[in-house]
């Protein structure tokens, strides 16, 4: 956005290539239409190496019910009225590639930010790469490194919230699993009297999200008779299931005290990190990034105080509260309910909600973050 815009831009990467992991899967309708209005074609990149998922599901494995949503009800508010499954390093590499069509942007590659600072003209960062640093000048810093941001390091911010006690083992497979459980949608979740999961379908694989033990040892977690037991139970099936990748990562709910430090930014997960139950993390931090440009943009052809950069702030702050964690916080506990009338009741209710079209639009609107986008431009 910044390139096409013309400010010049580059942006630090740490790893030499782009890596091939199991991160977010899930575009969002109005994350797909932010990415169409780029008119660099890349909803359609991401349709065309991904899945549709007009229809997601909630279900239970106990009960053998489930609850769907139909998309297509949010045909009046979005172009776009379907998920889109297409993993995130798709995107990453996708991007990076459009970036060289951009003079204004530039990409470097291995290189890690050491340190920065702030002075009234400018923003100072020492880069390393290969043990050889270099010192650039720019007008402004934005941190979008993550959980562990070096850019919220020094600007000296609270990163407050919790860390859930339990890891999440993600498993991709090849196998069908649609054969043992009928009718089953490219996005499911699935609670259940023991155990609950989330079922994925991405091209070629399907991915499954599956709580741990807290207490259990990280490599018994991803031994292979484990997660082969664990798949035959949830979808038993002759022969043993194919692995084509496993991860195991701990999950935390946590939000920046402030996202805006004079010209230190923060975006995406060194923001504000949430569980994935609902897909709202690479969603979220994709809005950051659309709310931000159109401050930031305006501001560095001198069409704009730097005071927009606090309302950016406090938009995206805000409403990451009251709605991204919110809702996520209450995703999971919703789908670990151990008690059958409260898990079970909870289904019938969704498929009501389900049948009826303008209590299925509120029910989408508030779970594919239209509303949050909504509350957001509110907020003055």
């Amino acid at each position: 956005l910044l390139a096409q815009a013309g400010p010049p831009v580059l942006l630090v990467e740490k790893n030499e290539e782009l890596p091939e992991d199991l991160r977010a899967s899930t575009f969002h309708p109005p994350t797909l239409d932010m990415l169409d209005g780029m008119g660099l074609g890349i909803t359609r990149f991401l349709i065309d190496n991904g899945l549709i998922a007009d229809r997601y599901q909630y279900r239970d494995r106990s009960a053998d019910i489930y609850a769907e949503f139909d998309l297509a009800v949010l045909g009046d508010a979005v172009k776009n009225p379907y998920r889109v499954q297409c993993e995130q390093f798709k995107l990453t590499r996708h991007v990076a590639e459009l970036m060289k069509g951009f003079p204004a942007g530039k990409i470097a590659m291995g290189t890690t930010l050491v340190s920065y600072s702030q002075d009234a003209d400018g923003a100072p960062a020492v880069l390393d790469r290969d043990g050889v640093t270099e010192e650039v000048r720019a007008e402004y810093i934005i941190g979008c490194d993550g959980a562990g941001s070096k850019v919220r390091e020094g600007m000296g911010v609270a990163f407050e919230g919790f860390t859930y006690p339990e890891q999440f083992l993600v498993v991709a497979t090849d196998a069908p699993l649609e054969e043992a459980l009928p009718n089953l949608a490219h996005v499911n979740y699935v609670s259940g009297a023991e155990d609950w999961c989330v079922i994925l379908r991405v091209l070629g694989n399907w991915r499954v999200l599956f709580p741990t033990d807290p207490d259990a040892d990280p490599a018994l977690l991803k031994d292979p008779e484990v997660i082969e037991a664990r798949l035959q139970k949830l979808a038993p099936r002759d022969g043993r299931y194919p692995i084509l990748h496993k991860s195991l990562y701990r999950v935390q709910q946590r939000v920046a005290s402030s996202w805006r430090q004079g010209r230190a930014l923060l975006a995406g997960d060194a923001a504000h990190l949430n569980n994935p139950l609902g897909g709202m993390g690479m969603n979220g931090g994709l809005h950051d990034i659309f709310n931000l440009m159109e401050k930031l943009v305006p501001l560095l052809h001198g069409q704009a105080s730097d005071e927009v950069l606090d309302h950016y702030d406090r938009q995206r702050r805000i409403v990451t509260h009251e709605f991204t964690q919110a809702q996520t916080i209450a995703n999971k506990k919703r789908i670990e309910e151990q008690d059958d009338e409260a898990r079970i009741g909870r289904i019938v209710e969704l498929q009501a909600f389900a049948a009826d079209h303008d209590q299925a639009v509120a029910y989408l609107r508030k779970a594919n973050m239209l509303d949050a986008l909504d509350r957001a431009a509110s907020i003055d």
